[in-house]
């Protein structure tokens, strides 16, 4: 009988040793591209074509190259301009179409809404041949306006604010009405402190939307002084004498690190706000 309990015991426990393994396993896949790039960023093509698995001794000469030589800095702050306007432009105009949607009645409303959400379903590049006429024409073409204006609405805002603000209790706005509050103090005092985790859920996803983009700014703008991140990066397989792999993993690596602080920064937002639509 003993024997038979102690069989029972060890049976978890194995089953938990092998879930361990393979999470473990897993995780090293996962982060093997970064440790290899890591390394890579401090050694030159000599040693990076050698697989040499320990670092080298090129960190400051890679780090020189991507910062000074190539003026990644500039690139990486035109971006992270440009993706935060993008992420605070789409929370705005996400939460006015989500107060409309909702607590407003007006013709065709359903209609409006399925227009919209049709949106969700065009990826940028089928018509981004036609934005690009319609922003040169404005005169906005190379600069900070025409790479951040086109991007300023979102279906996907619009969407999510709006079933976030129709789960709320209904009573919110009868009782703001009666308080004598007009739609955007109601909007200001009440939905918007309601709607944080959401926001900023959404700011991390727009923020690392705008940060990846490279079509549109390729198109868009033509000189050096506006360029962003990503298409600064192509610039950097030509660092150096020929193909340099060194400052291009290196400017990967800096590149990435303004996106891991505002997922750090709004980390518990990000989370709650996705438990929060997940369950309704």
């Amino acid at each position: 009988m003993e024997a038979d309990v102690k069989t029972v015991r060890r049976r978890p426990r194995r089953r938990t040793i092998h879930i361990h393994i393979t999470l473990i396993v897993i995780c090293a896949v996962l982060c093997a591209p970064v440790v290899y790039a890591l390394l890579g960023a401090t050694q030159n093509n000599s040693q990076l074509l050698n697989f040499r698995l320990s670092p080298g001794e090129f960190l400051g000469d890679n780090f020189s190259v991507v910062w000074n030589d190539r003026d990644l800095w500039r690139y990486m702050l035109n971006s992270a301009v440009m993706s935060a306007l993008i992420a605070t432009g789409k929370a705005i105009t996400g939460i006015l179409a989500g107060l409309a949607f909702v607590y407003f009645r007006f013709p065709g409303r359903s209609i409006v809404f399925v227009l919209v959400l049709i949106t969700l379903m065009m990826p940028t590049e089928v018509s981004i041949l036609a934005l690009f006429r319609i922003v040169d024409d404005l005169g906005m073409s190379d600069s900070l306006a025409g790479l951040t204006v086109p991007f300023l609405a979102s279906a996907t805002a619009a969407f999510l604010f709006r079933q976030h603000f129709a789960n709320l209790p209904a009573n919110l706005s009868e009782a703001a009405q009666l308080d004598g509050a007009n739609p955007l103090q109601f909007l200001w005092r009440v939905l918007i402190p309601m709607s944080w985790n959401v926001t900023g859920a959404l700011f991390v996803i727009q923020f690392l939307f705008g940060w990846n983009m490279y079509l549109w700014p390729l198109l868009s703008v033509s000189g050096s002084e506006n360029q962003v991140v990503q298409v600064g990066l192509a610039s950097l397989q030509a660092a150096g004498e020929g193909q340099s792999y060194g400052p291009l993993l290196m400017g990967a690596l800096v590149a990435s690190v303004p996106p891991i602080l505002v997922f750090l920064a709004l980390q518990r937002p990000f989370m709650t706000g996705f438990a929060l639509t997940r369950d309704k």
